[in-house]
């Protein structure tokens, strides 16, 4: 077979089916963050949790639609950092690329909270500056996260899940009275709930760049999508159903290892070491990730000179970004040691947010012939986006929108300079 136009053979790239697109989706959504996200958003919502649950799930909809049809037209790696500067303008992808890396960062420290929350509590400060460093150590030699890693990993999470959602559902301290589905909840508090929620479907956008590699991409990504969040909803609803049946809104917002205290609660004391382990290995193969991915995104802006050039150096023998992964691994070691998993989370959502909100906007600039989706998804994926920025606890936003205008003044200070 002679090689395609663009001189890479098709039969070699586009070896994946629709099932294969939403294993990938579902391993890169199914982590750390339910285990991690369920506490904070029922302080925000009480029982309007589910639905927050939901409505971040819509979100997470729309962005993924929106960066599916931005990723088919430009396949280069670096996802909205690419679509905002060519469909925006240069500064849109800039603050795209900023929010990308400081919302990822803090998802980092949050991953780290949270394996020090679940493998030892009175500890946990201490836990996770240690899983930063260690795991820092190990991108630094040059070893990845692999895809038997990841099955690995989503494997353990699941059987985990599986165990809490029996446990409770099958205890005889489940209570149907606690769910109280929106009874005491304001709209404020289920949009508070849904920004940190939105924290737990971290990964979707994988299944947008997937165009290279499916098979009939212009079917398979737009089928995969819908396909993976509903899976991850569905298993997300049957654990936050089971842990608030057990707990309560209450006893779930005072939770620091809400999964943990579930299955204690349930009278399955023997489940909690089971827990434990498998929140912390989840949320080790989620900072493991995450790190890879904000170094390299940190490299990308560093060799287009958005961050500073020092930081594009690859290291002559381990073939990777050193200086990139030293810089992340220590702001994240400090921001495990300094904040709280709420802080953590809701910084981290806001940046993402942000991140989508210019995905969607770049979408809304789409022709039809270019494959732009149904008005609406974009337009709600937007509106959905800021929505719940800003309706994330009030430090998170301040905190955030700072951050927000120290990226968009470097770019303007670049910009002096360079003339």
């Amino acid at each position: 077979m002679p090689p395609s136009s663009t001189g890479a053979p098709d039969e070699l790239q586009r070896r994946l089916g629709l099932p294969d697109a939403v294993t990938i989706g579902l391993g890169a959504m199914i982590g750390a963050g339910i285990f991690a996200s369920l506490a904070p958003a029922a302080r925000a919502a009480g029982s309007g949790l589910l639905l927050g649950l939901a409505l971040a799930a819509v979100v997470a909809y729309c962005n993924a639609t929106s960066s599916a049809r931005l990723a088919a037209l430009y396949p280069a790696s670096g996802g909205t950092y690419v679509y905002g500067r060519q469909r925006l303008g240069e500064f849109w992808g800039h603050l795209a690329g900023w929010a990308f890396v400081v919302g990822k960062t803090a998802s980092c420290a949050a991953m780290a909270l949270t394996v020090g929350l679940y493998a030892w509590p009175g500890q946990a400060h201490a836990v996770a500056v240690a899983a930063v460093v260690a795991l820092t150590a190990v991108n630094y030699a040059g070893v990845q996260k692999s895809a038997l890693v990841t099955r690995v990993v989503v494997t353990v999470v699941l059987a985990v899940l599986a165990a809490v959602v029996v446990a409770s559902l099958t205890s005889g301290a489940a209570d149907t009275a606690r769910l109280g589905i929106g009874g005491d909840a304001t709209a404020g508090g289920v949009l508070g709930a849904a920004g940190l929620l939105f924290f737990a479907f971290a990964g979707y956008a994988r299944i947008a760049t997937l165009g290279e590699e499916v098979r009939d991409p212009a079917r398979t990504i737009p089928r995969a999508i819908p396909l993976a969040l509903g899976i991850t909803l569905v298993v997300y609803a049957l654990v936050a159903v089971s842990v608030l049946l057990v707990l309560g809104p209450r006893g779930l917002a005072a939770a620091e290892a809400p999964l943990t205290e579930a299955v204690r609660a349930a009278g399955a004391d023997r489940l909690v070491p089971v827990v434990r382990v498998g929140a912390a290995v989840a949320a080790l193969g989620s900072l493991l990730a995450l790190v890879l991915g904000v170094s390299r995104t940190t490299l990308a802006m560093a060799r287009d000179r958005h961050l500073p050039r020092a930081l594009a150096a690859v290291h002559p023998r381990f073939k990777v970004p050193h200086r990139a992964e030293l810089l992340v691994g220590a702001v994240v070691a400090v921001a495990a040691a300094t904040t709280d998993l709420r802080g953590a989370i809701g910084f981290s959502s806001f940046g993402v947010l942000a991140y989508y909100a210019i995905a969607n906007a770049s979408a809304l600039t789409l022709t039809p012939a270019e494959g732009r989706p149904a008005r609406i998804v974009p337009v709600a994926g937007l509106a959905g986006c800021l929505a719940l920025a800003f309706a994330l606890p009030l430090p998170s936003v301040i905190a955030g929108a700072a951050v927000l205008l120290v990226g968009a003044s470097s770019y303007g200070i670049r910009r002096a300079v360079s003339r």
